[in-house]
């Protein structure tokens, strides 16, 4: 499997958005969520990360439009994540042209989610397990969980998810750089693939989570402040 650098195009109030630390009220916004979208499959991108931020904050999608419109703007895998709470929301999804759901919050407060969805659409579940000071947390970041982020992938694993999505809020959004021992614990615990999120600033901070055991990375604020370009980040991971 190739090692994928992903575009986070993350929306709140139908603007993409950078948080940073998870924190509402600390967004850089840029712009039309389908342009941004569009810019990505255009430099290369052939998996896009969307979140619907007031879904993952409130528990209800305020973003549907903007998803809508950007699933027929391109034809690359879309993984969606934010406010996706119950299997016959993810299955409507999912049908519509989602390639992969991201379930953080249901998968918590109801595990056996991931084995309903995975039953009808193989493969298709991403958990999210974002962690902060090494603790699960939910709710747009807002609630802890008491979860070890290696046991809770390990369960996950078992139950159908067909990768983890890895987001460490220490880091996320502050172009200080990565942290690479959280991801290589997740990698050699799970035979699924990890996806690394948080904290990437540099083309050599995707080069760290590669060689940390991760399969993908999924990049927001380097790429939309123009630390580098998807190419360039693209070419420093090619086999």
């Amino acid at each position: 499997m190739n090692f994928e650098v992903i575009p986070a195009v993350d929306m709140q109030d139908g603007e993409v958005v950078q948080l940073v630390g998870g924190e509402r009220g600390t967004e850089t916004t840029y712009g039309d969520p389908v342009d941004a979208a569009t810019e990505w499959v255009e430099a290369g991108a052939e998996t896009l990360h969307l979140v619907d931020l007031d879904g993952a904050f409130d528990g209800e999608r305020a973003n549907a439009d903007a998803i809508e419109a950007i699933v027929d703007a391109v034809e690359v895998d879309l993984q969606l994540g934010g406010g996706i709470r119950t299997a016959d929301d993810a299955r409507r999804l999912l049908d519509r042209g989602i390639d992969r759901v991201i379930l953080g919050t249901a998968a918590v407060e109801t595990p056996e989610i991931v084995g309903e969805i995975d039953e009808t659409h193989p493969g298709t579940v991403v958990v999210s397990l974002d962690a902060k000071d090494g603790e699960v947390v939910v709710s747009g970041w807002q609630e802890g969980t008491g979860l070890d982020p290696v046991e809770a992938a390990q369960r996950y694993e078992e139950l159908g998810a067909g990768a983890i999505l890895f987001t460490n809020v220490d880091v996320e959004g502050q172009l200080d750089g990565v942290r690479t021992e959280p991801v290589e614990r997740l990698a050699a615990a799970v035979d699924i693939p990890v996806i690394a999120s948080g904290g990437v600033a540099t083309i050599e901070d995707i080069v760290a989570l590669r060689e940390a055991g991760a399969s993908a990375v999924v990049v927001g604020s380097a790429l939309y402040e123009g630390n580098f370009t998807l190419a360039a980040a693209r070419d420093a991971v090619s086999d």
